[in-house]
Parts: C-alpha cells; sequence; structure tokens
C-alpha cells in the first residue's frame, strides 16, 4: 500500500502474485501518486507472525490474503505472545528505513478488554505505557513519527464484536438510559501522562 505513494508502484512480489486482477498504473499515474502523500497513518494493536506458504498461490480461486503467499499466525511459539510492544517500534523504524522516513502518526493504539471488565484495567495501563515507550524508542532512533492516539476514549461498536469488547479509557453503561460514563484506571493514567508527569505502569490511581 505504502509503496505507490513513495516509489510510485506497486512492490514486483505483489504484481507477480496478483497478476492481471492488480490494476497498473500509467505512467503518469505513477508520477501523480508519488510522493503525493502528507503523512503515513499507522494503525497497530498486536504482533502477527507470519511463514512462508507458497503453496497458496496454485489455488485457482485467490483472495488478497492468498496472494501473499503466507500463513499468519498470532503465537511463534507456546511461550510467545502477539502483546508485543516491540511490533510498534519494528512498524515505525520500517518507514524510517524503507520508506524515506515520512511523516507518520500512530492512528490507533489499544487493548481489548471484556466489555464488563473492572474499571481497575491494569492490563490496558501496562499496555500503554509498553506501547508509548515504543514509539519513544523509535523517535530517539530517528522516526520520523509526529503523533500518537490512543484507541480510543469511549467504550464504542467496535468493527469486528460490536459492543462485546471494549477498547474505552472510559466505560459507558449501555443499561443506563443516559448511558452514564465511568473512568476506567486507564484514563486517569494517561491523563497523569499527557500533563507531563512522570509515571509508571504500577502507579496506583483512586478512582
Amino acid at each position: 500500500v505504502a509503496n505507490p505513494l513513495v516509489y510510485g508502484d506497486y512492490p514486483k512480489t505483489m504484481k507477480q502474485n496478483a497478476g492481471s486482477r492488480l490494476p497498473a498504473f500509467t505512467d503518469r499515474e505513477s508520477q501523480q501518486i508519488k510522493g503525493s502523500a502528507d503523512f503515513i497513518g499507522v494503525i497497530n494493536y498486536c504482533m502477527i507472525y507470519i511463514k512462508d506458504n507458497p503453496s497458496s498461490l496454485k489455488q485457482e480461486h485467490r483472495d488478497w490474503s492468498a496472494d501473499t503467499a503466507t500463513m499468519a499466525f498470532f503465537e511463534q511459539d507456546t511461550a510467545a505472545s502477539s502483546n508485543e510492544p516491540s511490533s510498534l517500534q519494528i512498524v515505525l523504524e520500517y518507514f524510517k528505513r524503507v520508506y524515506g522516513n515520512p511523516p507518520i502518526y500512530v492512528h490507533e493504539n489499544g487493548l481489548a478488554t471484556p466489555r464488563h471488565s473492572s474499571l481497575e484495567d491494569i492490563s490496558r495501563v501496562k499496555y500503554l505505557h509498553a506501547y508509548i515507550g515504543s514509539v519513544l524508542d523509535a523517535v530517539r532512533n530517528g522516526s520520523n513519527t509526529r503523533g500518537y492516539f490512543v484507541w480510543s476514549f469511549l467504550d464504542v461498536f467496535e468493527l469486528l464484536d460490536g459492543y462485546a469488547s471494549s477498547y474505552g479509557l472510559y466505560y459507558v453503561d449501555r443499561d443506563d438510559p443516559d448511558l452514564k460514563r465511568y473512568p476506567k484506571l486507564s484514563a486517569l493514567w494517561y491523563s497523569q501522562f499527557l500533563k507531563g508527569r512522570s509515571v509508571r505502569s504500577d502507579e496506583v490511581f483512586t478512582l
């Protein structure tokens, strides 16, 4: 997706695998799109591992997933977790190395918890602390990351699972006609962080 914006065309492998199903740029279109992005928006939640799967290219009917000729999975082994803060740093530094370090805004980053879980969402506090630290490490290594946004301010209707899970810093009581909102521990932690105060993920706050 980023290749045309920087280089004016899709990667060679992508064109080979997708074949005629992938629209081709004319020379004029290539020149128009090359360098046309003001910034790159990154959405990152977790790390997904992949391994080579060339057999998918032999399928008669393929979608974009089969065209990648890979197999995706969330755990590298039984001891590995998909919740790897370094994944965000890896992505940001990849754009620096491969795409000429364009301006980047992290549009979404957050942790899903069950809708009715505790307001003391310590797991989300630790997640945000670690991932924001990963952004800082990337910036210190020269990444042109300009901004970061937590997903999300409130519990909302999620694309993949509706109201079953929540990412919000504020809990929304959907059983209340007024949809009353309650701050979670993560809201208080993030507020302290935005005020420039030194905060640890294990710091105690009063709800």
